[in-house]
């Protein structure tokens, strides 16, 4: 395959990342209102902020141009703090 199958290739994967983030930050706004619920574990809400604090971080595991690690992350803390909601009874967790 010539370069321009690669560049061709590496934009749709950019483009895909992108849209991927893009998703996660609907959730990350989403999941504000789970923050500020009483019920849900300071465990699960450091959490969280640990994930956005990483991901807006200079300090990676994986160099920048590739999100994996950050969405990878960020997507995790999404998916304690919902799960957290989710314990609580009564309670209606935020829509995915």
């Amino acid at each position: 395959m010539d370069g321009k199958v690669w560049l061709a290739l590496a934009a749709v994967i950019a483009a895909g990342l992108a849209v991927y983030a893009a998703v996660l930050l609907v959730r990350v706004f989403k999941a504000r209102r789970l923050l500020l619920d009483a019920g849900i574990p300071l465990r699960d809400k450091a959490l969280f902020w640990v994930a956005v604090l990483y991901t807006v971080s200079p300090v990676d595991l994986i160099p920048d141009p590739v999100y994996l690690d950050d969405i990878g992350i960020l997507l995790l803390a999404l998916r304690s703090l919902q799960a957290a909601a989710t314990r609580l009874p009564g309670k209606d967790p935020a829509p995915s």
